[in-house]
């Protein structure tokens, strides 16, 4: 069986002291004050991001019910309009039968007077 590389295992024994010393200053990092000020620092930052988000879908939110609120005033008044004028229409056309029906009666009424005026 062949013996390892000293190179080899010298370069191996590098890379694992390599990594415990990234491992301590990792540990380190954690426990700093500075680390654990920045932290929070941050996370005042992103709560305040996502306070500013929620206020302006809330006033998102206000606009579409308010652009709503208005569409359904808009269509309301349009509908009004629409039936005033069907109620105007109908009205006319109430009065036009009316007068109609006035002329035929008045028409009727001189075809009898002009026969009883023949008859006597």
């Amino acid at each position: 069986m062949k013996q390892p590389d000293a190179n080899f295992v010298d370069r191996r024994k590098a890379a694992n002291e390599a990594k415990a010393a990234l491992l301590e200053k990792m540990k380190a990092k954690q426990n700093d004050p500075a680390t654990e000020a920045r932290r929070q620092e941050r996370a005042a930052i992103a709560a305040a991001r996502a306070e500013r988000e929620e206020a302006k879908r809330a006033q998102q939110l206000e606009k579409e019910q308010q652009r709503q609120a208005a569409l359904l005033a808009e269509q309301a008044a349009a509908a009004e309009a629409a039936e005033k004028t069907a109620a105007s229409e109908k009205d006319r056309l109430i009065a036009k039968a009316m007068e109609d029906q006035a002329a035929q009666k008045a028409k009727r009424d001189a075809r009898y007077a002009a026969r009883q005026a023949r008859k006597s």
